[in-house]
């Protein structure tokens, strides 16, 4: 039996996408940045920003799409989902040339992290217990 888990911090790029499958599943997307910032050996600094796609279904959809708001902060636990093609990230050929990767994440908890008035929201707005946890797998 092999193990996988990806955990991950960041805040949201844009607001969710919800959406519903034809049997009526809700599903939703986040794209989720992560940054990472060190000091190089001359004292410049240096930031990295790592992008990735996450993909909530049922309760815990509907949660994200009615809570989470561009910018909110966020802590994502689940497995990273290959591209069925190639097995590793989606790569594809952005529009001033250079090479963009997606990669895709199957969300099995998520936490909000901060208020919602933190993330954008407004204040004063009622908020949903921050701990979501996925009711059962989804086969796809």
């Amino acid at each position: 039996m092999s193990y996988q888990k990806l955990i991950i911090v960041g805040n949201l790029g844009k607001d969710p996408e919800m959406r519903y499958m034809p049997d009526g599943t809700p599903v939703t997307t986040l794209n989720v940045a992560t940054n990472r910032r060190w000091n190089n050996p001359d004292g410049s600094k240096s930031e990295e920003t790592t992008w990735f796609r996450v993909t909530l279904w049922r309760k815990d959809a509907e949660n994200a799409a009615q809570y989470l708001t561009k910018g909110a902060r966020i802590l994502v636990e689940g497995r990273l989902t290959p591209d069925k093609t190639t097995g590793g990230p989606k790569v594809w050929t952005r529009q001033d040339g250079t090479a963009g990767a997606s990669y895709e994440v199957t969300a099995e908890r998520f936490t909000m992290l901060g208020s919602r008035a933190e993330a954008g929201g407004a204040p004063g707005t009622a908020e949903a217990p921050g701990e979501y946890e996925v009711e059962s797998e989804i086969p796809f």
